[in-house]
């Protein structure tokens, strides 16, 4: 089995500089958070760490590869419904936008955003501030995003009797 290698877009969130004592002073390592995705709907979060900061951002690039996940969007550009994440203290809320209205997030959401290819979204992210628990929170919320598709083979029903509700409400 042949894997194509795609071009995947990596996006560098955090890069935190750890300190070991030692007997003969201070030697320090590189922790990087980073996000991968193809821009088409895919993406995957790791943090590596190693002496060096390239060292760091490579490993956890491998990382996120591996761990992917795919993400249901809505016209290839924007969340098919609002959805809330957690994560420790970190709470996000992602809402489904109007084309033109560009990524409305902040740093570490707007990496995951990018990467995973959305082109028109609003979010919020309250709690912590924290990079990770930022990441890990959106990732919770962007896996409990459901398509139409998957909604009506659940329910037994016909695409367009889930959607029904959509155009009306506009």
């Amino acid at each position: 089995m042949s894997r194509e290698e795609t071009a995947y877009i990596e996006k560098l969130v955090a890069i935190n500089r750890v300190a070991k004592v030692v007997k003969g002073g201070k030697r320090f390592s590189f922790s990087a958070l980073v996000v991968v995705g193809d821009g088409k709907g895919r993406v995957g979060y790791a943090s590596g760490k190693s002496r060096e900061v390239s060292d760091a951002v490579k490993k956890a690039a491998e990382k996120a590869k591996k761990k992917m996940m795919r993400v249901p969007m809505r016209e290839s550009r924007t969340i098919h419904h609002d959805v809330m994440g957690r994560f420790g203290a970190g709470r996000v809320v992602l809402r489904t936008a109007v084309s033109g209205t560009g990524i409305i997030a902040g740093g570490a959401m707007r990496a995951v955003f990018e990467a995973l290819g959305i082109q028109d979204i609003v979010s919020k992210c309250t709690g912590s501030a924290n990079p990770h628990n930022m990441v890990r929170a959106t990732f919770d919320a962007l896996s409990a995003t459901m398509s139409p598709r998957y909604i009506a083979n659940k329910r037994g029903k016909r695409i367009s009797e889930v959607t029904s509700r959509r155009a009306s409400v506009k």
